[in-house]
């Protein structure tokens, strides 16, 4: 076979047939890069200007706290207007936000307080852009039966953006500083908005309605909690983003003091995780169907938090980044599995709200747990506290294993409503 008749037979990813959905893709993906650079200079350069692993928790709180108090109103006002423009918004906001950090750093005048600020100013960002970003893919997508292969093609493009972004931020501040990451990353928003303004996005029916936004957000909640597989779903992520996820503001602590290295070893610990996380998202692309993806959901928190563990316990930088790929893939499981199985299922005017309290579960816990995580390894260390996180996460594994049954029984009626499983 020559090589034009083998490049015919390579089929792409269904969503990608859709030309919005390509748009979105190629655009998201340079953007995500450049932040996942943010993120990893962001914690150096505090670890760096002072010295306490608490510092890092508070950073980490001030940047995601906005996040869960907004979140509800924002999943609201979501589900009644224009997503797209919403994003084109959002995206613009958060170029200045990176812009704002470069300039700071470049002229050398960049402070904590300064860094706090502008966290603050991003977690009200992401408050609004993370639910419209994930209400938005349905309206991307031409035909329903894809939207479970975008789902796992945003998360192999974060991932993939995950294990790019911050390899390349250990090499730029290990040779020029963090300054560059922060004007990299401004620069990249411009890929995001041009391909976002090059959208053709049909107009979605919005029911015309005379709830006050207060009852809205009440609805919101009663529907999302009152159904046991969408609550499992919600609490299980809020646990592993609370106990597990606070590992990500230590990393600097472990580079430096646990394996005795310098920015360079912070990115490979990061781009292994990106690396668990990518694998993590192509295995979710290959899957051909929703049905079976409790189980994975149930097993993932239990491959994260072994990794935690064994993160914890190791002081050599190959079996670190070994346990940070376990990291990656268990989470990115749970994340996109959980995020597949909502967006499958939930009611589209409801979509926007759910999807804010999904979110919510990830970024507005998150916080608090960099905040406990940063205070108590002030009093027991790094490693002891990455260890109790992972042991919280297996037990939480462990816990909805056992629900899972009658979950199951809950959701097959559904499932053979929508002829994803026989009558």
């Amino acid at each position: 076979m020559n090589l034009l008749a083998k490049i015919k037979t390579i089929q792409i990813p269904p969503a990608l047939r859709s030309r919005n959905y390509r748009l979105f893709f190629a655009g998201q993906g340079l953007s995500l890069i450049g932040s996942w650079m943010t993120q990893v200079a962001t914690v150096w350069l505090v670890y760096n200007l002072s010295d306490s692993p608490w510092m890092l928790g508070v950073v980490g709180f001030t940047s995601q706290i906005p996040t869960l108090i907004l979140l509800p109103f924002a999943g609201v006002l979501i589900d009644r207007w224009n997503r797209h423009r919403v994003i084109i918004a959002t995206q613009i906001l958060a170029m200045v936000q990176s812009l704002a950090l470069a300039f700071l750093a470049l002229t050398g005048v960049v402070n904590i307080w300064q860094i706090l600020v502008l966290s603050f100013f991003q977690g009200a960002i992401n408050a609004f852009d993370a639910p419209a970003r994930q209400a938005f893919v349905p309206e991307l997508v031409e035909k329903k039966e894809d939207l479970a292969n975008a789902i796992a093609l945003n998360a192999s493009m974060f991932n993939g953006a995950r294990l790019i972004g911050p390899a390349i931020a250990g090499l730029l501040i290990a040779t020029v500083g963090p300054s560059y990451c922060f004007l990299i990353d401004g620069l990249s928003y411009i890929a995001v908005i041009a391909g976002l303004l090059a959208m053709q996005i049909k107009a979605r029916k919005i029911a015309a309605t005379n709830t006050k936004p207060l009852q809205r957000l009440k609805e919101g909640f009663v529907y999302a909690f009152g159904f046991p597989p969408i609550r499992a779903i919600l609490l299980l992520l809020a646990l592993v983003s609370f106990a597990g996820m606070s590992h990500t503001v230590l990393v600097p602590i472990f580079a430096t003091k646990i394996l005795q290295g310098d920015a360079q070893t912070l990115g490979f610990l990061m781009a292994a995780s990106g690396v668990g996380a990518f694998g993590g998202a192509i295995y979710l692309i290959s899957r051909k169907s929703i049905v079976g993806l409790g189980k994975l959901i149930a097993m993932s928190p239990a491959i994260m938090g072994f990794g935690l563990i064994g993160f914890g316990l190791s002081r050599v930088l190959w079996l670190s980044l070994i346990m940070m790929l376990f990291v990656g893939f268990g989470f990115i499981i749970q994340f996109a599995g959980g995020n597949t199985f909502l967006q499958t299922i939930v009611e589209d005017d409801k979509r926007g709200r759910v999807m804010s309290i999904y979110t919510m579960a990830f970024f507005g816990v998150t916080p608090f747990g960099n905040l406990v995580a940063g205070g108590l390894a002030n009093y027991i260390g790094a490693p002891n506290t990455v260890i109790i996180g992972g042991i919280i996460c297996v037990i939480g594994s462990i816990v909805f294993t056992k629900q899972l049954p009658a979950l199951k029984n809950l959701v097959r009626p559904l499932y053979q409503k929508m002829g994803l499983i026989p009558q």
